[in-house]
């Protein structure tokens, strides 16, 4: 499908969601951050477009089994739910994802400011819900390994495959057994999951200098790559995640809401809180993709902190708005 723009670091189909997704290859995104259709929630037709909530729910799987073949193993999903809907749209995301966190933004604006308390009925909800998720056992193994389907993938090897044919090559290659190593060791079975495909740990730092003497006490070079080299390659090959204290760091957040201007998406988010899910769960270079990825936000938000980004939007006039704030952002950068 031919790119609606393109810049070098970010791509905006527009199109349908459904349509444009099966065309994006395997382990093309490191990230997902979307705010789908809610379900009649808003007025505009494409959140109205189904009768039932179950016809909502079996589109956005459609949607999910897409986005769990294109995102990396060690990739994470933000999806955006409203407060009627959140709890069943985490099951159907929990079908094929892990679920991590259901984050609740909590809004400072809203409709909730006008209501009459008196005429309530029951509490009102000034909240969205952020599903956050990831390939189930993300950091142990590789999709094909996840889930219902207890098959290895074969094509794309476990996560930490690069990582445990060393340890295991260079046990080999000294002659050792498995038993022989962990008697280096005064625990039982201490080295057991340092060969496991299944559930392969790092060794700590102690037990790997224990390894290396065990390999090579009888004159061998074993081993030879440093502890901190490993630990790093360890660190990149997991699933991103870095917050600190001065960020929202519980699964309460509390940004602020857009204010309303001249040709506003009606739920358009705050680029405060983009750049917090862009700067938790990806790494510089990463691919950032939004399905839904109304007037761009996502985008500009990927793009400023040196994201590579991809978007899809089936409303033309939002990918015109998205392609106007990422030239601007172009030029910002510049400046």
């Amino acid at each position: 499908m031919k790119p609606y723009y393109e810049d070098g670091s970010v791509t905006i189909y527009h199109g349908d969601a459904l349509e444009v997704l099966p065309e994006l290859g395997d382990n093309t995104a490191d990230l997902i951050l979307t705010d789908p259709p809610y379900f009649k929630v808003k007025a505009d037709d494409w959140d109205r477009q189904w009768k039932q909530a179950d016809h909502f729910l079996e589109w956005l799987d459609g949607a999910l089994e897409q986005m769990a073949r294109i995102m990396v193993p060690n990739g994470s999903l933000y999806l955006f739910a409203s407060p009627q809907m959140a709890a069943r749209v985490e099951v159907t995301i929990g079908q094929r994802f892990a679920v991590l966190n259901r984050i609740r933004w909590t809004k400072d604006q809203g409709w909730h400011k006008k209501a009459k308390q008196t005429a309530l009925r029951s509490y009102l909800s000034p909240w969205e819900e952020i599903i956050f998720a990831e390939h189930f056992s993300a950091d142990n193994m590789a999709k094909g390994e996840a889930g219902y389907a207890a098959k290895c993938d074969e094509l794309r090897g476990f996560v930490f495959e690069p990582l445990r044919a060393y340890l295991d090559g260079e046990r080999q290659r000294a002659g050792f057994t498995k038993a022989e190593c962990n008697a280096l060791f005064s625990g039982p079975n201490i080295t057991q999951y340092f060969w496991q495909e299944r559930n392969f740990h790092l060794p700590t730092r102690g037990a790997y200098e224990t390894l290396r003497e065990g390999l090579n006490r009888n004159g061998g070079e074993y081993l030879r790559r440093e502890y901190e080299y490993l630990r790093r390659e360890y660190e990149d090959l997991r699933r991103p995640f870095s917050v600190t204290a001065e960020d929202q760091f519980t699964d309460v957040w509390t940004f602020p809401t857009v204010k309303p201007y001249p040709g506003k998406h009606p739920c358009e988010k705050p680029l405060s809180m983009l750049d917090h899910m862009v700067t938790a769960s990806s790494r510089p270079d990463a691919v950032v993709l939004d399905p839904f990825m109304g007037s761009g936000s996502t985008l500009v938000s990927a793009k400023a902190l040196g994201r590579k980004a991809i978007g899809i939007e089936k409303d033309e006039r939002y990918c015109r708005q998205a392609v106007q704030r990422l030239e601007q952002e172009t030029l910002s950068l510049a400046a």
